[in-house]
């Protein structure tokens, strides 16, 4: 039985060199030939037979039903994101196309959304689609970080630079939080992802090993540390806005707790960016198309 590539079969196939026996109560042999697991354990651990969940990972079998998918999570131990990105996937492979496909950002909903950054004047901000391509920030947040929250920008091929790794002291936890969130948010069938994971996977070893892995997660709040002259590196909160009706769309916001290094900082750059730019200017963004 030949195997054919399902956008499940390699999932599950990624996701299970991930485990290895002894995460899962298994005995460990002397002498493996893969890693993490093997199928037959999976199947095992899901309460499925050999035969069936050997089809699923060569592509043999694309329906799944919602039991068998609770079952597959839980012997290869996925969260809530990873059991969702896994059915979504079943479901492309389905139909052929994203369930429920939403909207492209409107004209409407643009300027909408300008219209709330024009009153976020203390908050950096920016938005961006499923694929990380920046299209909306204020001044705040182009003076917080310079040259990679302006319009145009695509955030993994700029996290995965050798410029920004070098100058960034988190990278590894930066990478991996990137690589997972684009995988997450973006729409597996989009042109345009295929388009940004092809030059990374052609430049950068880490972007393929990391990508390999299938993570698949959003990252809605957490802290960042955030290098802000003549500041050093400060601690800020990343809070994602999902904008609804929308193919990925977020807005990003960064908050810094009162009284502390981070908020002096802001303000230092609210002050810097109100003196040097005029009111009309202070937000930027791609025109949609």
């Amino acid at each position: 039985m030949q195997a054919s590539r399902t956008p499940l079969g390699e999932y599950l196939r990624a996701r299970r060199a991930l485990i290895s026996p002894e995460d899962v109560g298994l005995p460990i042999a002397s002498r493996r030939r893969v890693a993490g697991l093997r199928r037959d354990e999976v199947a095992q651990l899901a309460d499925v037979s050999a035969g069936y969940y050997l089809r699923l990972e060569q592509g043999h079998d694309s329906r799944p039903s919602a039991q068998v998918l609770q079952a597959l999570s839980r012997a290869l131990q996925l969260d809530a994101s990873a059991f969702e990105y896994m059915s979504r996937l079943v479901q492309i492979q389905t139909n052929g196309r994203r369930p429920m496909k939403k909207e492209s950002l409107t004209p409407q909903t643009q300027a909408s959304i300008h219209a709330l950054f024009s009153q976020w004047k203390h908050t950096p901000a920016y938005l961006m689609d499923g694929n990380q391509d920046v299209l909306m920030s204020n001044d705040l947040a182009r003076a917080m970080a310079p040259g990679a929250l302006e319009p145009g920008v695509n955030l993994p091929l700029l996290v995965f630079s050798e410029g920004w790794r070098a100058a960034d002291p988190d990278w590894e936890d930066t990478a991996v939080r990137t690589a997972a969130t684009l995988r997450y948010g973006s729409d597996p069938t989009d042109p345009r992802l295929h388009e940004i994971v092809g030059q990374l996977y052609l430049r950068n070893a880490d972007f393929r090993r990391l990508w390999a892995r299938h993570d698949a997660r959003p990252h809605y709040v957490g802290p960042i540390d955030q290098v802000i002259a003549p500041f050093g590196a400060v601690s800020l909160t990343c809070q994602t806005l999902i904008v609804p009706g929308t193919e990925g769309h977020v807005l990003v916001v960064f908050h810094a707790e009162p009284g502390t290094v981070a908020a002096t900082a802001i303000d230092s750059l609210r002050e810097r960016v109100t003196d040097s730019h005029p009111a009309a200017e202070s937000i930027r963004m791609q025109s949609v198309a």
